[in-house]
């Protein structure tokens, strides 16, 4: 996939396996470590990162986070990892130049989250979440480059 970004319906399948990342949320925090997503038997990717979190303080920490991640037309849907699974959003995704994006939005409480995944040409792709409300507002961009 170096030379264009895959395809919509493709994006899902290009996801399994192992990659790194790279997140900051300016002013607040970093994390770098490892993302996987593995398939289920169901055809579904268990997405798991875990990683070395450093807060703006100094503090550091290690963190993990699950999600499912289940395929649809022109793109993914993202659940989180309970019993049942209850979705966080889906992407429909669109061709933008020589990558493909698309976004969505989830009310979590009073805080809204609004989520873009944009892939890129080169093989990677970043996931932007820009997080407002009473209890909470940043942007967290995280780049997964495969590993």
């Amino acid at each position: 996939m170096e030379s264009a970004a895959p395809t919509p319906d493709q994006v899902f399948d290009h996801l399994e396996g192992r990659w790194r990342l790279d997140r900051t949320i300016p002013g607040q925090a970093t994390m770098r470590g490892e993302a996987e997503f593995r398939r289920l038997p169901d055809g579904r990717l268990a997405y798991r990162e875990q990683g070395r979190v450093e807060l703006a303080n100094g503090q550091a920490f290690d963190g993990h986070r699950d999600y499912v991640f289940a395929h649809s037309d022109g793109g993914f849907s993202v659940y989180f990892a309970e019993a049942p699974p209850r979705l966080f959003h889906r992407i429909a995704l669109a061709r933008e130049g020589d990558a493909l994006e698309g976004s969505a939005g989830h009310l979590c409480a009073a805080d809204q989250y609004h989520s873009r995944y944009r892939f890129l040409a080169d093989g990677r792709f970043v996931v932007e979440h820009r997080v407002s409300g009473p209890r909470k507002d940043y942007l967290s961009r995280t780049v997964f480059t495969r590993g």
